[in-house]
């Protein structure tokens, strides 16, 4: 695991879309295709941005993977991540993926799992984007966390820090409009990555960062588990960082270049 550190959330994202361009043009070079997996989020717009304004990217070549979504949410209701990456990311592609799979919530979440999971264990995956939540969960891996499940996708239930941090972000107008079940890729699946960029900010995740990254690998702080994996890149900003402690810093901290202007 290697930590970068930059003064705001858009340099952060910026560096961290850099880094994901260059996994997967490195993919493509080796293999002839390449493999990822899309995270949803505020912090991943100018990660997803950086990815759309590549020039040298082969997308025909790339296939996509969604990394949860919610059971029983409509395609487009405002909340739907289907409908984000759609818009966000798929749509402003200057050429179309070889295939996107997105998980599609209304389906029959059983036999959704099944058919997401047959996709997936046919590829490498060669990069995953993801974030830490504010109980740290990673995707919709709530606390506590299967950590052994070897299904690459799991239905799973959303506590109600994960459901209040989604009302936070306006998505939903009350707490109970907020769904309690999910389709959430499962940690093994996430952690079979060759490379993972997960992108954190804002001081409100701080505490919980120190937990996942300086504390013991548990299910109680799922992204705790980002620390066992050899290529996990953590992208944060200052106000994220603010309460890692010096010893940590001085010893895992990537020393990063000038923020981009």
């Amino acid at each position: 695991m290697k930590i970068h550190i930059f003064e705001t959330a858009e340099a952060l994202g910026a560096r961290a879309g850099s880094e994901a361009v260059s996994v997967i043009q490195r993919a493509i070079e080796e293999r002839g295709e390449a493999s990822i997996i899309c995270a949803t989020g505020m912090t991943q717009f100018p990660v997803l941005d950086a990815l759309i304004q590549a020039q040298d990217i082969a997308w025909d070549k790339v296939t996509g993977f969604h990394l949860d979504e919610y059971i029983g949410l409509p395609r487009d209701h405002a909340a739907s991540f289907r409908m984000y990456l759609k818009d966000r990311f798929v749509d402003r592609l200057p050429r179309a993926l070889a295939g996107f799979h997105y998980i599609d919530g209304e389906a029959d979440p059983t036999v959704e799992c099944q058919r997401l999971g047959d996709l997936i264990r046919a590829k490498p995956v060669d990069l995953c984007l993801a974030g830490i939540g504010d109980n740290g969960h990673l995707a919709f891996n709530d606390p506590p966390a299967d950590f052994e499940s070897e299904d690459p996708f799991l239905i799973v239930g959303l506590d109600e820090t994960s459901r209040n941090q989604q009302l936070g972000q306006g998505w939903f107008e009350t707490l109970d409009d907020v769904p309690t079940k999910a389709i959430s890729m499962s940690i093994r699946q996430i952690m079979k990555s060759n490379v993972i960029i997960c992108s954190v900010n804002g001081e409100r995740k701080a505490r919980t960062v120190v937990q996942c990254l300086e504390g013991p690998v548990i299910p109680g702080y799922p992204a705790s588990v980002l620390q066992q994996h050899p290529a996990a890149n953590i992208y944060m900003d200052t106000l994220a960082a603010s309460l890692l402690s010096d010893d940590f810093l001085n010893a895992r901290v990537e020393k990063a270049p000038a923020s981009p202007r």
